[in-house]
């Protein structure tokens, strides 16, 4: 009988060794097997067991999974976060808790960062407790510190993208600061680029250094702070991405020659998605006080948000044009560009009884609808 159940329980392991839907359940089904039988089945018998499945292998240390948990917990990690390690580092109930786990919760300490830094950064990407210890997290943590100066500021950075941490940074990162410096890029403008763009500054730096050729092609000066924007913007799109994107710019009325002295005085511009540019065209031209023209004298205009920015103040001309309270409606520079206090206090606050409620009712519904996109 016994020896019929370990032929079953040998046919259902190969099967779950092929099958990592299944290996989850192997291991109950296994576990519970050799508890059953413990007191009848020999060594011998259950030895070839052992050596065909791997999985069989944690059942000579059932509690390990429990020490690895209690000690996360102990480390300052909440049950919310260990199930996040847990779910997105399924391995982790089978690495090894001395040599593997400890040590890397154990570097940001030995480092200067504190308990809570490291709880957040490995929360945010639990992968990083895959990583090499010697030849990727410590080098990486050391290079960023020696970058940004401060535990405070890598913390920053980490938790916003652990990916720093899965990298060889002298294969990426610092070759293309060095690449952006030789450009005549500053490092006031290097180190934000770090935080907020990080994919574009582990990129390949051969491919960094052509991004910098084309910008070179198109006339950005290396001297003007808008060569950095140049050449991300550049890493953002592909070949189509960028005829689609000047496509969009054709329609509007922009001429080839505008769209390069737009990209050259104001890369960015050329970030805007073609939803948004449609938006913007849109939200302008049914007021009947701007035309296409108008857009492409002032192409920055296709930046603003039409929910935040537009949509609030072009309510507010109307209700001023239609009570005869102004009779020219400002350009489109100042529609968009003008700051919130100087508009306030232009349009608004002289006269709070036409429009008070509802430009701030419009501002709001801005702020909700931000918020919903984000």
């Amino acid at each position: 009988m016994i020896a019929t159940i370990i032929r079953q329980n040998r046919i259902n392991f190969r099967f779950f060794k092929n099958s990592p839907s299944s290996l989850c359940n192997s291991h109950v089904v296994f576990s519970q097997f050799l508890l059953h039988f413990s007191t009848s089945v020999t060594a011998s018998e259950i030895s070839p067991l052992k050596h065909r499945s791997s999985p069989a292998s944690s059942v000579r240390n059932p509690k390990k999974p429990d020490l690895v948990i209690s000690f996360l917990k102990q480390a300052g990690f909440s049950k919310t976060q260990v199930e996040k390690l847990v779910k997105t580092y399924p391995q982790l109930h089978s690495a090894n808790l001395e040599n593997t786990i400890k040590p890397k919760i154990k570097i940001f300490k030995d480092l200067g960062f504190s308990s809570n830094d490291a709880v957040a950064i490995i929360s945010h990407d639990p992968w990083i407790l895959k990583q090499s210890l010697n030849k990727k997290i410590i080098p990486s943590l050391s290079t960023l510190k020696r970058l940004l100066g401060s535990n405070e500021q890598v913390a920053k950075l980490l938790k916003r993208y652990g990916g720093f941490l899965k990298t060889n940074l002298d294969n990426n990162m610092v070759q293309n600061v060095e690449i952006l410096k030789n450009c005549g890029v500053d490092m006031k403008q290097i180190i934000p680029a770090i935080y907020r763009f990080p994919m574009f500054i582990l990129r390949k730096p051969e491919l960094v250094k052509k991004l910098v050729d084309k910008a070179d092609e198109m006339g950005v000066s290396r001297s003007s702070r808008m060569f950095y924007h140049a050449v991300r913007i550049l890493s953002c799109m592909t070949e189509d991405t960028w005829k689609l994107r000047v496509r969009a710019f054709r329609e509007l009325g922009f001429s080839e020659k505008d769209v390069e002295a737009t990209f050259r005085n104001s890369p960015l511009v050329l970030g805007v998605s073609e939803t948004k540019i449609k938006e913007v065209k849109e939200v302008l031209l049914a007021t009947g006080k701007y035309k296409m023209s108008c857009i492409v004298k002032d192409p920055i205009s296709l930046m603003y948000s039409v929910e935040k920015r537009y949509k609030p103040r072009i309510r507010v001309l109307e209700i001023l044009e239609s009570r005869n309270v102004i009779v020219r409606w400002p350009c489109l520079s100042v529609l968009c560009r003008v700051s919130e206090k100087d508009f306030f206090e232009k349009f608004v606050g002289p006269y709070l009884d036409h429009v008070g409620d509802v430009y701030v009712a419009s501002a709001r519904k801005g702020d909700a609808k931000q918020i919903e996109d984000e």
